[in-house]
This record gives structure tokens, sequence and C-alpha cells, in this order.
């Protein structure tokens, strides 16, 4: 028996069990199905392209063929480990625009607003840069900044401010549009820098605790709901099933795949697709495992007139020698994610924020970095900021071990490839200015003959792969297909709250894990306050949406 079970101990997970566990008379276990972040490629800022390449703490999820993305099936890695995604992660930190919150407060979720979420995210921030109002400075999360120092980054800030946007000094105020710098988890000591994943942050520090219980290796099966409270979690662990109860709330921080799944395991979710697997319906949420979506991302590639770009870095002899380097002191290129600047900027005038995200990449390549183009050259790489194609998650069987189905829906909207075709304009655009000029080669991609819409339309559905930022599955809000409330209580469950992305109504204007871990902060709070008032047993939704 213990107070709260926490299932999944990544990005959100190993927020709650510092959170929870740091009132000495409560009792917190974290249930996590990989194991501890010993890779030593996670803790190095370059080496996530490596953990990518080699699946070792991944799920290994795909998609189902999609439609609209000429039938391909998506690369979808989770990450399978202590610490979750923020172990894998292109370590970029980006909260969003304040808009995408101020919409979830509009949608009727009390509470959510920007300036409601700002607090939460100064709490978790540990900012190594000058004292500022917009940054912590007191959190475990230590954020960074590299600066633009590289000629092609330099060349990228200069070209958007040429081509007529603003320069932005911080990204992270609610305001989005320019040119500017790239905020990172990373943990910056001089030339020493460490991944700042949030098993680094949080868990480490407090992992000797004795009233923090850590079970890895455990593989959650379902959740034991007992006359509309949720009471346990089963879990596998060593091939054996194993009961654990909780005297005060279940909590599911899978992430937007795991908790659904989840849910949809232990009976809640659609009553007609439930039954047909032969699973009782536990509590009917039509919404469980609907509203999927999440960013794709695609670039401009062109060709360096000089051999400048990072690929000198990943030759193999090079890569050696820096994998050596940062084991020894955590300097030199392995201690470079790789990325300085970023730019938002509007697809059109009018829009109340920008919608379209770069992330200027001093290299070509394809798949996201798992095949390496090897040709000298850069990439304004971009997603559009708020799809509007949503898809869905459904488990296959009652084994908890079959990944479940994913259908992502890609492009189904078609004002989505419309805004993509934007970013392609836009991003030549910027390409073809003055600051560029002493780097310009021939564009590699799509190339200098894809000047149509239907060759541009072409080259972004054969070419277009997840930025791995899916959200939404187990979404807030009070509709018929809402599946907590705005304090992260399952709807007509009692004792049970979803605490990860899948909660996201909408999807942020940016990398989605500086956010999730807001929403574990901010749930820490709405927990501990149920705890005090000794009502962890009746305090959660009790009713289901009508």
């Amino acid at each position: 028996m213990t107070d709260y079970i926490i299932v999944g101990g990544g990005s959100a997970g190993c927020v709650l069990a510092n959170r929870l566990s740091a009132n000495p008379a409560v009792d917190v276990t974290l249930i996590e199905a990989g194991g501890w972040d010993r890779s030593p490629f996670i803790g190095m800022p370059a080496g996530y392209f490596q953990l990518m390449k080699t699946g070792q703490i991944d799920w290994g999820y795909h998609t189902e063929p999609q439609e609209h993305l000429a039938g391909r099936r998506l690369f979808w890695p989770r990450a399978k480990v202590l610490g979750g995604c923020s172990c894998v992660n292109g370590m970029i930190y980006i909260r969003g625009s304040a808009t995408d919150y101020d919409h979830w407060a509009a949608l009727g979720n009390s509470g959510w607003s920007f300036r409601d979420c700002l607090p939460y995210f100064l709490r978790a921030e540990n900012w190594n840069g000058p004292r500022s109002p917009i940054h912590g400075h007191d959190g475990p999360l230590h954020t960074s900044r590299y600066g633009v120092h590289h000629p092609l980054s330099k060349a990228f800030v200069e070209a958007g401010i040429q081509a007529g946007y603003p320069y932005r000094d911080d990204f992270n105020d609610g305001e989005q549009e320019g040119f500017g710098p790239c905020d990172s988890t990373i943990k910056a000591s001089g030339d020493k820098r460490v991944r700042a994943s949030t098993a680094f942050a949080y868990l480490h520090p407090v992992k000797e605790r004795k009233n923090l219980r850590i079970i890895t290796k455990a593989l959650a099966t379902r959740v034991i709901v007992e006359r509309g409270r949720a009471v346990g979690v089963e879990f596998l662990r060593r091939g054996r099933k194993e009961v654990l109860r909780a005297h005060q709330e279940v909590l599911l921080s899978g992430g937007a795949i795991n908790s659904p799944q989840l849910l949809q395991l232990s009976g809640i979710g659609d009553p007609a697709h439930l039954r047909s697997l032969g699973i009782e319906v536990t509590a009917a949420l039509p919404g469980v495992g609907q509203n999927l979506h999440d960013h794709l991302s695609v670039g401009v590639q062109c060709r360096s007139t000089l051999p400048n770009s990072l690929l000198t870095y990943i030759r193999p002899v090079r890569a050696a020698a820096a994998l050596a380097r940062y084991m020894w002191d955590k300097g030199g290129p392995g201690a470079y994610h790789g990325v300085e600047a970023l730019a938002f900027v509007k697809s059109q005038p009018d829009l109340i924020a920008p919608d379209i995200q770069y992330h200027f990449e001093m290299i070509m390549y394809r798949e996201n970095g798992r095949v390496v183009i090897p040709e000298h050259g850069f990439t304004p790489l971009f997603n559009i900021s708020r799809p509007k194609s949503r898809g869905w998650l459904k488990i296959q069987s009652a084994d908890p071990t079959q990944h479940p189905r994913i259908q992502p829906n890609y492009f189904s909207d078609p004002d989505d490839i419309r805004v993509y075709r934007e970013g392609i304009r836009i991003g030549r655009e910027v390409l073809a200015q003055k600051a560029f000029d002493p780097y310009r080669g021939v564009e590699y991609a799509p190339g200098p003959q894809a000047t149509t819409d239907a060759q541009i339309d072409q080259y972004l559905r054969e070419n277009v792969e997840s930025v791995y930022h899916p959200v939404g599955t187990c979404k807030m809000g009070s509709d018929e297909m809402a599946v907590v409330d705005d304090r992260l209580r399952v709807w007509g469950v009692s004792g049970l709250r979803v605490i990860d992305a899948s909660i996201m109504p909408t999807i942020v204007s940016g990398n989605t894990n500086a956010p999730t871990i807001m929403i574990a902060e901010k749930a820490a709070d709405f927990i501990l306050a149920a705890g005090v008032r000794g009502a962890g047993a009746v305090d959660a939704v009790a009713a289901v949406p009508a």
C-alpha cells in the first residue's frame, strides 16, 4: 500500500515524484516500464542523434499508413527510461505562445491561462542567464543559452531581419514573433554542458528519500477500479503479475500514447470499442485516444559553398574523438546540440500569433537525423505550430504488450498543407537574403525545379516527419469528448488523474517538453492540496460530462 502511485517516470512523472515526496507525511511509488538513465549518450547534448538511431530506450512505435503522406508509416519514438522523452529530445526550451494557454482557459479550463501557468514555468526553471522576471532561477530544471555564434546561425538571424522580421531576444515571455537565440534544457558551466532531463533535474537529487519508492522495468497493465474509484495498479515485472494499491490517488503520466492505452486497457474509453475487445466498461469516455495531434517537420535544404557545416563533426573519426572528449571533461563538440537559433513567423499577417516555427540546422538530413546527407549544407527546418488535423489512438486487444494503433491523420485538414507551403516560401525568402551570400549553394531540397503548388505538395507529402510532439489524447475540458477536468481528474472515476501532454486540448506553439513539466508542477499543487484536505478519495470528479 502506498498513498500515491505514479505510472510513468517520464517528463511529468519525475516532476510528480519529486514534488509529492517532498511532503514526508505521504508515501509515493513511481512505476516505470524502462530502466535508469545510464546510457552515456543521454547526458551528452550531441548524443540524441545516436539515441534516435539505436532505439536502445525506445518503445518502437510507428503510425498507421498515412493516406495524405504517400502511404508512409512514420516513426514515432517514445522514450522507455526514467526521464522519458526529456532524455532523448532536442533539448529546446520553449513554453509556447501566451495565446495557446489563454485559448485553453477560453475553452472553460479555469486556471490555465498563460498568466496562471507562468508561475509554474518559473518554479521549475533554473536559468543561468541574467536575472529576469520571465525566468526562474531557483528551480530544479537547468536552462541555458549557448548563443548565436556559428557563422551560419548568425546568417540565419541576420537574414530574417533583412527579410523584414523582428529580432527577438527571448522566445519565452509569451510573445514569439521574430528571429533570435535558442534556450535549452542544458546545465551549463563554462564549456561543460549536460542535458537536464527530468530524471537528472528532479529524480536523482531525491531518489534516496525514504518515502519514495521507484520501481523500474515494470509494465503497468491495468488501473484497478472498484466501485467507481481507482484503488491501485496491476503491472508486470520479471514475468510476474503484481498489484500495488493506493490509499489516495493513481496518477497516469505515460504520455500521449501510453496513458490513453492504459485507460482503455482498464475499461475507460469508448464503450463500443472496449466491448469489441472483450473489455468490461468501467467508465464510458469516448474521448480517450481521440484528439490526437502532433507537429510535423520539413525544411528547405541548401548546399553550402564552404565546408562549414556540422557534417565535419559527425564523420566517424571526429565523432569518436568528440565522444572521448565529452567523457573526459563534459566539453568539446559533444557538449553542443547543434541548434543556436529559432524563428517564429506568421503565414498570414492578420494572425494573432505566429503559426510557423523554424529550427535552424547547420546540416542536411532526412528522417529527423537518422540519415545524414553527406554534403555540407544547412536547413531552416520548420513545423506549423497549430495543425488542424486530428487523429486517434486505439488498443488492438486486451494484451498490454501489444502496441496500439496510432492514426494521426496528418494533412487530413487541407489547411495544414497550405501553411506548410507558406513555410517553404518563407524559408526560401530567408535563404535568398544578402546574409547568406557567402554560403548559399544550390538548393538541395525541394530543389530549384519545385516551383508549383503541386510540386511543393509532393515534396511535403513524401518528406514531412513527426517532430515527436504528440498531444491531446486525454484532453482537458468539460465537453462530451473530454477525458479530464481542469484539475486533471478523470471524468467518472474518482482517485484517478492524467498528468502529461495528453491532457492538452490543443497543442502549444513550440516544443512540448517545457509545457509538460509545467503541467506536472501545477498538478502537484492540485494533488497536495486535495491530500491536505484529506479528500484524496472524494476530490476527484464523480460524474461524466453530459
